[in-house]
């Protein structure tokens, strides 16, 4: 059996209605998205999944300033909260965040999904943004996840802010597949160039965003899909179980 999952840094639901129709068209079993946000819409993550017929576990715990959306002044110094969520066309048996720094920080969920006899242990994950450069703090969060996670029936998914050839993507690279072929690795942002006021990048020239699974599983069919409902692009990859 093979099941259809995608991953997609949503850019706070900056586009929401574009963000859902793109999903209904994707039609993917499984979701992992990041930066779902709780605001004055009500929660992100849960308006998805109410409108699209998932089920659905999230986390909301970090403070994203609004001056660095769009259409927000630069001098507004309010806040959101924000997070990761995995959408699932079958049951979630049970979901728990992670942190991946002993003193919190953003974390990271996970979602047991049963999919007839097999159960899939899903995260949605997403690092810091360090603008390409790689940091001893991305280093710690990818060592932390490693020992986290299942060694069987996991997929990992998410904005990992780190290009192919960083640290972070090698060491998780020899415990997990990459789902994407290593000698082609597309590009996922910046969509807008209001993707960070400090890159502004406005091309998509860097990839950040990625699909794992366990050894014991098999991929196939990685696609980086195109859309300007968010600065980065949705990946998605069937998986068979």
């Amino acid at each position: 059996m093979k099941v259809k999952v995608l991953s997609w840094n949503i850019w706070c639901g900056t586009h929401l209605d574009k963000v859902i129709n793109f999903l209904e068209t994707a039609n993917a079993d499984i979701l992992a998205l990041q930066e779902v946000t709780q605001d004055e819409r009500g929660n992100v993550a849960e308006i998805i999944a109410n409108t699209l017929e998932y089920q659905y576990v999230y986390t909301t715990d970090v403070d994203m300033p609004l001056k660095y959306l769009p259409d927000y002044d630069q001098d507004d110094e309010r806040t959101i909260k924000m997070g990761n969520a995995i959408l699932s066309k079958y049951e979630i048996l049970d979901s728990k965040e992670h942190y991946l720094f002993e003193n919190k920080g953003r974390s990271i969920i996970e979602a047991k999904i049963k999919i007839k006899d097999t159960v899939l242990n899903v995260f949605s994950i997403h690092l810091k943004h360090t603008h390409q450069q790689q940091l001893n703090l991305q280093d710690l969060q990818a060592g932390n996840l490693l020992q986290l996670l299942p060694q069987e029936n996991t997929i990992v998914m998410g904005d990992f802010n780190s290009l192919p050839e960083s640290g972070v993507i090698q060491r998780v690279s020899k415990v997990l597949q990459n789902t994407e072929k290593e000698s082609h690795q597309t590009p996922t942002w910046s969509v807008y160039r209001e993707g960070c006021t400090e890159c502004l990048i406005d091309k998509i020239v860097h990839k950040l965003d990625y699909i794992f699974i366990s050894k014991n599983l098999r991929s196939n069919s990685f696609h980086v899909y195109q859309s300007k409902a968010s600065d980065h692009l949705p990946v998605s990859v069937m998986v068979a179980i």
